[in-house]
């Protein structure tokens, strides 16, 4: 009994954890800007210094975390899906569609992802959107379906690489693009406001609520295809949600914030490093950690060298790519030890 509950009181520990760094770095990410902590301490007597805090510092701030708390479910049912924990939210090749939407919308209208003016913005989001959404049903229309994971997979990573290249070819016809370009492919939180928090938001909590009715199906499907079939888990129509949950989750957080590297992969390995537990704690925990990450590497961008700031899909690249070798080092080392 004490072996079973030691997991799930590491599992709640480590939520709680979460929750803590989450209203830290919450509070932390409203103070700090280009101009220090300035803002944050003439909030009272300034009212520039109020906007800057609730207009511009506080929406991103949300929206990070929103962005990563996305990308962290997903990477979470991605690899509870694809049984493989390599697997990233881009595997179907989400990314490379959003990237090709936005490239295409650059070359047909001309717009540039550092333009503030609403009507540009919806204009790359909802072309990001679509592109990653065709993306992933082009993905579907190769695999014939949900039936088989394994072409499901393969389907994903022959989409991505195709349209990967025809991003490339895009900015090698239009050269005047690539700066534009590059800010998307290496993600910014810069232009999230209110509305843009609201939508991830509620996407976030629809993706949520499913997943987690369907975690008892990921736990089944880890068994293996033929256990969870024996088991009587309708299995094409779960596969069908848990890619729409996948698709939704990954496109709505590139879409806002640009092409962010390693949070969905790495989430669920550092909430499974900690807890091992069932999948609906390892998805809700795997999004929480997710959020954590990306608010993290967010703010930490834009205090390293203020005024300007570091693209944070840098950030997330380091931290999570150095967390993940660390974490492969460990386990090669205990694997070594247990030989021994």
């Amino acid at each position: 009994m004490k072996t079973f509950g030691q997991p799930q009181r590491n599992a709640s520990r480590l939520g709680v954890g979460l929750l803590l760094a989450t209203a830290v770095l919450l509070v932390l990410g409203a103070s700090v800007g280009s101009t220090g902590f300035d803002s944050i301490l003439k909030i009272g007597n300034d009212p520039l210094a109020l906007q800057i805090v609730l207009d511009i510092r506080l929406p991103r701030t949300l929206g990070a975390w929103a962005a990563g708390a996305l990308l962290g479910l997903a990477g979470a049912v991605a690899q509870g899906l694809f049984r493989n924990p390599l697997a990233d939210p881009y595997l179907l090749g989400s990314a490379s569609g959003a990237s090709l939407g936005v490239a295409l919308a650059l070359v047909f209208f001309g717009v540039s992802p550092l333009a503030t003016h609403w009507l540009v913005r919806l204009g790359l989001t909802g072309a990001a959107f679509a592109g990653a959404v065709a993306a992933v049903l082009l993905t579907l229309v190769l695999a014939q379906g949900v039936q088989h994971t394994l072409r499901l997979l393969l389907a994903g990573v022959i989409v991505g690489v195709v349209l990967g290249a025809l991003v490339a070819l895009a900015m090698l016809m239009a050269p005047e693009m690539m700066q534009a370009m590059q800010a998307f492919m290496l993600g910014s939180t810069g232009f999230v406001g209110w509305s843009a928090c609201t939508l991830m938001a509620v996407v976030w909590l629809f993706c949520m609520v499913v997943a987690w009715l369907l975690s008892h199906g990921l736990d089944g499907l880890s068994l293996g295809e033929a256990t969870a079939a024996s088991l009587g888990l309708p299995l094409a129509q779960m596969r069908a949600a848990l890619v729409a949950v996948l698709a939704l989750a990954t496109g709505t957080a590139v879409a806002q914030t640009g092409m962010i590297a390693f949070v969905g992969l790495a989430a669920p390995h550092l909430v499974r490093s900690v807890a091992k537990t069932t999948h609906g704690r390892l998805i809700l925990l795997s999004s929480l950690s997710g959020g954590v990450l990306l608010l993290a590497a967010d703010t930490l961008a834009r205090c390293l060298i203020p005024p300007q700031e570091l693209p944070v899909g840098v950030l997330t690249a380091v931290l999570g790519g150095g967390y993940l070798l660390w974490l492969m080092r460990r386990n090669t080392r205990a694997s070594a030890g247990t030989v021994l």
